[in-house]
């Protein structure tokens, strides 16, 4: 019987996680765009000539001109500032092809030490900015018609400071369907939504602070009072530090998901999304051994030994481990259904998971051998 324990504390885990309050696991936050069936409607749009998108685009040459012509189609006295970080291919030639207006394309300068690419570019363009609001706009992202006046109508009635969307991510081939659900499902785990959204004198609020980097619109006097990206210049996960630094000075943040705001970056192969998560993954535990033992442990307990359970001798356990993997399911069938993916994937989270301990493990062991991050051909050794 003593077996039984193997699957007993996934089960205790996975039944918290499924009756928690605040539903990490669930699709309650979200924001879609505006739809207007009418031109007569448009009087009751808000104004958003006061917002300016900022674009950081590297080397972006195959997705910028989709997202440009996405932005057309919001408004054309939206204003727009692409900042060409130090680009090798096409980017800025295609980005002025595009017809836009108000269309602003800045020669991004060399990066400095201490910054990362992408947080150099929002400050280079940031300092051309004379509108009120700001929306950081990543170069693969498109937009529905009404998304910026969803956005803006989020940020304005609930007198918000930052509002976040987390991308649609491309759902194409194998390797994205059956891992990039479980990405977007493990972000809410670690950063539950509703605590994050709730005013910072809220109990844990203000232990949790979430954004999601790809469509983030706030306001700029706020991004000034906390001095710009230069207090985060450095950081890789700078969406929820920009988020926290914006909560810790009295601000008000909302994250949620989208259907709305889509991302076109691909990822062909295992080892694409493999990079992408390992680049940040050691990161999230601050760089700590101690947390990634623990991380490794828990990992284990919630998804392994439920499954090794399943197969050891004895009736109560195989019940113990059966209720366990049936309620691990039940968490990530919502998720699942948001994007439109069928119920029979959730039998993979087990495997999911442990394919994502070793992607952190990877993300650690680079960080111990000195060689550090990279993204877009450059090199961040914390």
């Amino acid at each position: 019987m003593e077996w039984g324990l193997l699957a007993l504390p996934g089960l205790v885990i996975w039944s918290l996680v499924l009756c928690l309050p605040w539903r990490p696991w669930s699709t309650r936050e979200f924001l879609d765009a505006a739809t207007f069936e009418t031109e007569s409607n448009k009087h009751h749009w808000p104004d958003i000539s006061q917002i300016t998108v900022l674009i950081p685009a590297r080397n972006e040459a195959e997705v910028i001109a989709e997202t440009l012509l996405c932005l057309k189609t919001q408004d054309e006295s939206l204003k727009i500032i692409l900042i060409d970080d130090q680009s090798n291919d096409d980017t800025s030639d295609i980005a002025h092809q595009a017809g836009l207006k108000n269309l602003n394309v800045i020669k991004g300068k060399p990066l400095p030490e201490g910054w990362s690419g992408k947080l150099w570019a929002l400050e280079q363009g940031r300092k051309h900015v004379d509108t009120n609001y700001i929306l950081l706009l990543d170069a693969d992202i498109t937009l529905a018609p009404g998304t910026i006046t969803s956005l803006f109508q989020k940020l304005n009635s609930e007198q918000l400071d930052l509002v976040s969307l987390m991308a649609f991510l491309r759902m194409n081939n194998f390797w994205e369907i059956f891992l990039m659900p479980a990405f977007i499902y493990f972000f809410k785990l670690l950063y539950p939504f509703q605590i994050s959204n709730a005013s910072s004198d809220k109990l844990l609020s203000k232990y949790v602070a979430a954004a999601a980097g790809g469509c983030i619109l706030l306001r700029r006097d706020i991004l000034d009072q906390i001095g710009g990206f230069h207090d985060l210049k450095d950081c890789l996960i700078d969406d929820c530090t920009l988020a926290r630094k914006i909560k810790t000075s009295g601000g008000r943040t909302w994250v949620g998901l989208t259907h709305s705001a889509v991302s076109n970056r691909q990822y062909e192969s295992l080892q694409t999304i493999w990079d992408m998560v390992a680049r940040t993954a050691y990161t999230q535990l601050h760089y700590s051994p101690i947390l990634l033992l623990v991380c490794t442990f828990i990992m284990l307990v919630v998804f392994v030994f439920p499954l090794i359970s399943l197969f050891l001798p004895g009736l109560t356990i195989k019940i113990i481990a059966l209720l366990t993997v049936l309620i691990m399911v039940a968490t990530y069938l919502p998720i699942l259904k948001f994007y439109g993916r069928h119920p029979a994937w959730a039998i993979t989270l087990p495997i999911i998971g442990v394919l994502y301990l070793l992607m952190t493990w990877s993300s650690a062991l680079h960080h111990i051998s000195g060689s550090g991050s990279s993204w877009k051909k450059r090199q961040y050794n914390p």
